[in-house]
């Protein structure tokens, strides 16, 4: 169904932000990097057109509670997608972001970690205050 409503959305001009994660059991047994290649896989390949898609990692786990991957996890999980990204589509992937409990605070904890090409703010989007904060709080 994913990958039917990522074609249909592309064919229509559209830009498909594709949100992938694992769930705290698939983490806590190791198969974090095994699951968000299904997931790509499933619904990505080469015929899609790469320059209206973002990835967006977001560990389920993490979403809203304020818990966060360690920055190694972070950097090598990165690295694992865009590995998967070029196996799907060659050289010129699309790019991948992070999301999961991004914040004011936290975005001081992902903002050096130069593998990931952008954030996908979710909750604190909603303020306008919380959000100018993230932007502030990046560039300091």
């Amino acid at each position: 169904m994913l990958k039917d409503k990522v074609k249909f959305a592309l064919k229509n001009n559209l830009k498909v932000v594709f949100c992938i994660g694992e769930n705290r059991t698939e983490k806590k047994n190791k198969k974090t990097v095994s699951v968000l290649k299904k997931q790509l896989f499933k619904v990505l390949d080469k015929r899609l057109n790469k320059n209206n898609i973002i990835v967006a990692y977001e560990p389920i786990w993490s979403i809203g509670t304020g818990e966060l991957p360690s920055r190694a996890d972070l950097v090598h999980t990165t690295i694992q997608i865009k590995g998967s990204l070029s196996q799907i589509f060659g050289k010129k992937i699309p790019p991948v972001l992070y999301g999961g409990s991004v914040d004011d605070k936290t975005i001081y904890f992902f903002k050096d970690i130069r593998v990931i090409d952008g954030f996908l703010i979710g909750g604190a989007s909603k303020s306008s205050k919380k959000f100018i904060d993230i932007i502030k709080n990046y560039y300091r």
